[in-house]
């Protein structure tokens, strides 16, 4: 039988994992670096589509404790894996840059407090 309980552990420390990637990744990078390397933000997207499939297998009643919103990771998710030759990777950039600090302090705060 499958322990939901632990496989949310295990989804969220994926996500800080994937997290800690793009935060290597991206190190002393700038917008007009990131958008001419290929690998780079290949790299970064994959690491955002881990943490978008991670996410869709966290518990609900989990995510539901937590003020954030998790929507936008899955749908961020969906974006890259479907529309991928549309996506404005200045847009994924401004995204690295806002969004991602305010996500690994959510997952930080879910790990230190559920388990």
């Amino acid at each position: 039988m499958k322990d939901s309980h632990k496989d949310s552990h295990q989804r969220l420390l994926q996500i800080e994992k994937a997290i800690s990637d793009i935060e290597r990744f991206t190190r002393n990078e700038t917008l007009e670096s990131f958008c001419e390397n290929d690998m780079l933000h290949d790299a970064v997207m994959m690491q955002f589509i881990i943490i978008g499939e991670s996410i869709i297998h966290v518990e609900s009643k989990l995510l539901d404790k937590y003020d954030y919103p998790w929507y936008k990771v899955k749908a961020f998710r969906n974006m890259i894996a479907h529309e991928y030759f549309n996506i404005k990777f200045s847009a994924v950039w401004q995204i690295v840059e806002k969004d991602l600090q305010p996500l690994k302090r959510a997952v930080k705060t879910m790990l230190k407090k559920e388990f």
